[in-house]
């Protein structure tokens, strides 16, 4: 008697918003229902030196998002010759899974940067709905992470203890979620550019 298991890819995604710039974070496990592909994923990406994106989803939709949002936000640049604001690179990545909603992306994403208007986050499902927040979490882990978020999250954080809180958060949903593990990819992006960082959650 043969079993079949749910593929769902599992990740516990998270974005903070802190005094002076965003946090995007993500665990490195790729998993297909019980089984672990890779233990080096990435999630979290950066799109223009402003704004970055962080996922939970299959790890294919992921890139073709980045990929393909990064080049409208380039052609942005290009036409108007200024950089896109957090806002317009997440419509843009709103407008494309929407126009894919019969055969969606399985992705969910969460989008944040620092622009004119100061830092922001945006979370998006696969069908593209766009909820603007101070903190999110997406993926299996994000029940758990939220909770964390919800209980310890200050606007006046400085940016080593947002990442603190990102920390424990995706600490606290590999302790439950068989999806999530391994490392922690890191996004930090301020008003003075951005900082990729991969820290031990050992």
């Amino acid at each position: 008697m043969s079993r079949e298991y749910p593929i769902i890819p599992g990740a516990t995604t998270i974005g903070i918003v802190f005094k002076d710039g965003v946090v995007l974070a993500s665990e490195r496990r790729v998993s297909y229902g019980y089984f672990v592909v890779s233990k080096s994923g990435r999630k979290v990406f950066k799109i223009t030196d402003n704004v970055g994106v962080a996922y939970a989803g299959i790890v294919a939709d992921m890139q073709m998002l980045t990929r393909e949002s990064a080049a409208y936000a380039n052609l942005y640049f290009f036409e108007r010759e200024k950089r896109a604001s957090v806002r317009n690179v997440a419509k843009i990545l709103s407008n494309i899974l929407f126009s894919m909603r019969l055969f969606p992306y399985l992705a969910q994403a969460i989008v944040g940067g620092v622009d004119e208007e100061g830092p922001s986050i945006y979370t998006l499902d696969p069908l593209g709905s766009l909820l603007r927040d101070e903190y999110a979490a997406v993926g299996t882990g994000s029940e758990i992470a939220i909770g964390v978020l919800e209980a310890e999250y200050r606007r006046d954080m400085s940016a080593d203890q947002a990442v603190e809180l990102a920390k424990k958060a995706v600490k606290a949903a590999i302790a439950r979620d068989v999806g999530s593990g391994e490392e922690m990819d890191l996004l930090i992006i301020t008003g003075e550019g951005s900082k990729e960082e991969t820290l031990s959650l050992r």
